[in-house]
C-alpha cells in the first residue's frame, strides 16, 4: 500500500492510498496520516487494517495534485518541532570495486585507513547481528526538525553560507512513537538527504555542519516492509534537460547494516522515544552526483524514484539570500 497527503484549498488534508499501478482513493474520515498512524500504534493494530476499517472514498488524481504543487510531505506533525530528521551514513556497500578496494586497503595496512573506512569496515563486520544480539553502532547525524522538511515538489533551500547543495538519494524509514513510548515504523519512502559535500570534505569533523540542511521525502510512503533489493534512479535536470543521471541501490541486500540494527541504535536513546513524535530516519546511499564532479546551481531540479515506491520525488534547488546574524543581550 502507498500512502500520501494532499493539501486542499480549505487547508484540510486528503489522505490517499493505493496499490502500485492502481488509482488512489481517499481514506474516509482521515484528517492526516499522523492521526491514522497514532491510532494504529496506540491500538496495537496494523496501519493498513485501520485504513481499510475506515473505508475508501472517491478517486484522487495524484498526477493533478503533483502538477498543482499540492502534495504535502506524506506525514507531518501539528507541531514541526516534534518531527525529527536524522540519518546514518557509511551503511551501503557501493560498487563491487569499491568494496574490494576497501577490503584490500584494510588488509594491507589497517593503520593507514581513514576513520570513514574504519567505520565502513566495522559495519561490514558487525552491522547485521543475529537475532538477540547487538550490532555495531553506525555513523549517525541530525538534520533538523519539521521546519527543515520540504514538501515533494517544493524547494530545497541551501543557505547563503553553504559551499555546496547536493542530493543524496536514500530510503527513509518513517516512524511514530505511541503513547507508551514504543516506536512503530509505518514504512519506507524515497528521500533526498540534501547535504553540503564541500564543507564535509574540508574536514570530516564538519560533518555535523554539512548535514544541517533541508530534506524531502515521498510523495508516497510504502506501508510495510521494504524489498531486500531496492533499485532506483537519481537525476539532475538543468533547464529541463538531464544534466546527470545514475542508478542507485538500497535495501538490506545492498547494505552493510540491517534496518533493525540502525533502528536500534537510533531509538536506544530515550530522547527519541517521546510519545507522539515523528521520526524520519534516512539510511544512507552510495550514489552522489558530487562524486562524479557535478556542481549544482540554483534552479536545478533533483528527481529520484525507485520501483515500488510510487511517484518520483522532485525538488528544486534554491539559494537563500544573504542574511546577517547577530545575538542580542538581555
Amino acid at each position: 500500500m502507498l500512502m500520501s497527503q494532499i493539501r486542499n484549498e480549505d487547508g484540510s488534508i486528503t489522505v490517499a492510498v493505493r496499490e502500485e499501478g492502481e488509482p488512489a482513493r481517499a481514506v474516509r474520515g482521515a484528517r492526516s496520516v499522523y492521526d491514522l498512524a497514532l491510532e494504529a500504534a496506540n491500538a496495537g493494530r496494523v496501519l493498513a487494517d485501520v485504513v481499510l476499517a475506515r473505508g475508501l472514498g472517491g478517486v484522487v488524481d495524484l498526477q493533478a495534485a503533483d502538477a498543482d504543487g499540492r502534495f504535502l510531505p506524506p506525514i507531518t506533525h501539528p507541531d514541526p518541532a516534534h518531527l525529527h530528521l536524522t540519518g546514518t551514513g557509511l551503511t551501503h556497500l557501493g560498487s563491487a570495486a569499491t568494496r574490494d578496494a576497501m577490503h584490500a586497503a584494510a588488509t594491507a595496512d589497517e593503520t593507514a585507513m581513514t576513520d570513514s573506512m574504519k567505520m565502513f569496515r566495522m559495519g561490514l563486520d558487525g552491522g547485521k547481528p543475529k537475532p538477540g544480539e547487538t550490532g555495531v553502532q553506525p555513523e549517525w547525524f541530525y538534520k533538523g526538525n519539521g521546519l527543515q522538511l520540504a514538501a515533494p515538489g517544493g524547494d530545497l533551500v541551501s543557505p547563503a553560507f553553504a559551499q555546496d547543495g547536493g542530493e543524496e538519494p536514500e530510503m527513509a524509514g518513517i516512524y511514530v512513537i505511541a503513547d507508551s513510548g514504543q516506536p512503530f515504523r509505518l514504512g519506507f519512502a524515497v528521500a533526498n538527504e540534501f547535504s553540503d559535500h564541500i564543507t564535509e570534505r574540508v574536514n570530516y569533523l564538519f560533518l555535523a555542519h554539512s548535514k544541517l540542511r533541508p530534506a524531502s521525502f515521498g510523495p508516497e510512503i510504502r506501508i510495510g516492509l521494504a524489498p531486500q533489493d531496492v533499485r532506483g534512479t537519481s537525476r539532475i535536470l538543468r533547464d529541463g534537460t538531464v544534466l546527470w543521471e545514475k542508478p542507485f541501490l538500497s535495501g538490506e541486500a545492498n547494505m552493510s547494516h540491517s534496518f533493525a540494527n540502525l533502528e536500534y541504535h537510533h531509538f536506544k536513546y530515550g530522547l527519541f522515544r517521546a510519545s507522539g513524535d515523528i521520526h524520519v530516519h534516512m539510511f544512507g546511499t552510495a550514489t552522489l552526483s558530487f562524486g562524479d564532479g557535478v556542481r549544482t546551481q540554483a534552479g536545478d531540479v533533483f528527481e529520484m524514484e525507485a520501483a515500488g515506491f510510487g511517484l518520483p520525488l522532485r525538488n528544486r534547488l534554491v539559494i537563500e539570500a544573504e542574511t546577517g546574524v547577530s545575538v542580542g543581550v538581555l
